[in-house]
């Protein structure tokens, strides 16, 4: 007669003081008005715009850009400060520095302006915590140019509502879809921070 096996039973060892609390995105609504807008694209093209690069694929990405800083524009990187450390505290509790890198001013234009799915975070570069991407564009004035975020094959389209600042971890694979047309510009930023701590979980397994 064959001895029946026992099933493994599975055990998790570790006692965590509270669970995971990062959500895969956050918003703000009315971040800016259509005037504070407007007056962020009118800056940012009167600089100039340079095409965008990115390493390795040269076509994922197809757009121009500006960068500004705080001496551009104090009030804003002010306000995105306050939005970043009210969002970070009830949705993603990360170890932030600041915002150290300036703001990228995007302009994607048809037929085929896009950015193909990337992540921020890479190497030999300041430790990306979280991205932000503000709209700056009313979404009457173009087609296309979706954000999406991916934790899925699906995606998550983000609200294209003018004004509305979107923020997530800068690990997180997101794309922005080709505008067919008009022109859909954004404000784009990283908040820095200390390296990311990995938590190792051990699982006994007990026969």
């Amino acid at each position: 007669m064959l001895e029946k096996i026992k099933e493994p039973k599975f055990e998790n060892s570790s006692w965590s003081f509270e669970v995971d609390k990062v959500n895969l995105y956050s918003f703000w609504n009315n971040a800016f008005s259509k005037e504070e807008c407007h007056t962020i694209i009118n800056l940012a093209k009167d600089k100039g715009l340079i095409k965008g690069k990115t390493k390795g694929e040269t076509d994922v990405r197809d757009s121009k850009i500006s960068w500004l800083y705080p001496d551009d524009m104090d009030w804003a990187f002010r306000r995105v400060t306050d939005f970043v450390l009210n969002l970070n505290a009830q949705f993603f509790k990360f170890d932030l520095f600041g915002l150290n890198e300036g703001f990228q001013f995007t302009n994607y234009q048809a037929p085929s302006g896009k950015y193909g799915k990337h992540v921020d975070r890479a190497s030999n570069i300041p430790v990306r915590k979280l991205s932000i991407s503000i709209q700056l564009t009313n979404p009457e004035e173009y087609e296309g140019g979706e954000l999406y975020l991916y934790n899925d094959d699906k995606g998550t389209l983000m609200d294209k509502t003018q004004g509305t600042l979107i923020m997530f971890p800068s690990y997180v694979l997101h794309e922005v879809m080709p505008v067919t047309k008009g022109e859909r510009n954004s404000l784009v930023t990283w908040v820095t921070g200390s390296s990311f701590k990995w938590v190792l979980v051990i699982i006994n397994i007990k026969l």
